[in-house]
């Protein structure tokens, strides 16, 4: 199994049969977000955790261009049948379904979504880098109007080739929720509040994965996005899991898992 981290929350599975696309995104003007519209085209089958705009926004594009089939809940679903005609491409899926993709097999479980604290917004959206960004605010206005993730966020339990990998939509768990553990691989994102290292640590305790595989700490839509500081998690890692391994990806090169 080959994983490909496309930048932001986006990722590529792939197995001798079947690849899917998760969380497709591109960087708005000054992002680090290397991924380019063309290298989402080729995947047929795109797997959506949740509708904020960093997951969605060009999936109506792919729709149209690239006939992809779209599997999300109802919440992203309403979204996208805004933006495109083609909503036979739309399949609904919800917790606790199983899904099967030829020699991959998914789970679809309730997720949370990580909260923004008091300190992330004022820090992430200071005056300074608002105004070297200012060219993106009115689309980020508009956006995090038009995506709304409504309380749907979800986790997928991907097995494939006798691995086992849990990927989360955000940097939270349910606490009713009862999750896999010990996975082979957690793709863990990475952003989204000021307290990151104690939100890892209680998915990590809870999870016990084997290795962790991060994402979305890049900087992809400034000013609400920013590049995150990974050494104390890191930290974390080798003073409490020295046991479980941490990739940090490069964007666009596969890692074989």
């Amino acid at each position: 199994m080959r994983i490909t981290w496309k930048g932001t929350a986006s990722f590529v599975i792939e197995t001798a049969q079947e690849r899917i696309l998760i969380d497709p995104f591109l960087s708005l003007r000054g992002g680090t977000n290397p991924a380019r519209f063309e290298d989402f085209l080729e995947y047929d089958t795109i797997l959506i955790t949740h509708g904020h705009f960093d997951h969605l926004y060009f999936v109506p594009e792919l729709i149209d261009e690239g006939d992809a089939t779209v599997f999300c809940t109802r919440v992203p679903a309403d979204t996208l049948e805004r933006y495109t005609e083609n909503t036979g491409n739309i399949a609904l899926i919800r917790p606790g379904m199983d899904l099967q993709f030829s020699d991959i097999s998914i789970h679809v479980y309730r997720g949370k979504h990580i909260e923004f604290d008091r300190r992330y917004i004022p820090e992430t959206l200071s005056p300074r880098r608002v105004l070297r960004y200012i060219r993106n605010m009115p689309f980020l206005i508009w956006a995090n109007k038009a995506f709304q993730e409504g309380g749907q966020i979800i986790a997928f339990e991907i097995r494939a080739e006798e691995k086992k990998i849990l990927l989360l939509g955000s940097l939270n768990l349910l606490e009713e929720e009862t999750y896999p553990e010990q996975p082979d691989l957690l793709i863990l994102p990475y952003q989204g509040n000021n307290d990151l290292v104690e939100h890892a640590d209680r998915i990590l305790e809870r999870i016990r994965p084997k290795a962790v595989l991060l994402s979305h700490f890049d900087n992809a839509f400034p000013p609400e996005s920013r590049d995150v500081d990974l050494r104390p998690l890191k930290r974390l890692l080798t003073q409490k899991y020295p046991q479980i391994r941490c990739v940090k990806p490069a964007a666009g090169k596969p890692v074989s898992f």
